[in-house]
């Protein structure tokens, strides 16, 4: 599920918002007045969107964008005027008066589109670091060493291992090098 902020400087504003997206099915996580208070929410945050206005006391919406990290999106909500003069390509825009299908509708597919972003980004093989690779490394060349393994062969006694073991490679090459060391 996606994190919603809702950012107004007027809380009345901002309940409203709020309602709107709960009334529709959407959990917001905070309600707030000022960009601080956003940013604080939102690095407690994985990842979600900023749904607000333009000024806050202590910001401006392009302000708070830039201090955002890039998992987070953001929908900003202002008169036609303010909304002609900005630029950032970034961020989705409604124009006031605001109808409450539009926001729904708005929000929905921005959803859509950040949910298809975290599973791609899910589905992607993580990178291993030097020190977990030299681990595996080693527990390969252990196993080519005693057992008279070819590395392809070692590689996949160690899969084999974590497939079994439900444990990660890493972990798996561990083990190896602790129980054979021994």
């Amino acid at each position: 599920m996606v994190n919603l902020i809702v950012v107004f400087p007027n809380m009345v504003d901002a309940k409203n918002i709020r309602n709107l997206l709960v009334r529709n099915g959407y959990s917001v996580a905070a309600t707030c007045t000022s960009g601080a208070q956003a940013l604080n929410y939102a690095d407690s945050l994985n990842y979600g969107i900023i749904v607000c206005g333009y000024k806050f006391a202590d910001m401006m919406y392009s302000d708070l964008h830039e201090c955002l990290s890039s998992n987070f999106e953001m929908l900003l909500v202002a008169s036609p005027h303010i909304l002609s003069i900005g630029k950032n390509t970034d961020i989705i825009c409604l124009s006031m008066p605001i109808k409450a299908y539009d926001l729904v509708n708005t929000v929905d597919m921005m959803v859509l589109t950040m949910d298809r972003r975290i599973k791609k980004l899910k589905s992607k093989p993580r990178e291993r670091n030097e020190h977990e690779k030299e681990l595996i490394q080693q527990a390969k060349l252990l196993l080519m060493d005693r057992n008279n393994m070819s590395e392809e062969e070692a590689h996949r006694y160690i899969q084999r291992c974590s497939m079994d073991s439900g444990t990660n490679l890493v972990e798996t090459a561990q083990m190896i090098l602790t129980l054979m060391r021994e």
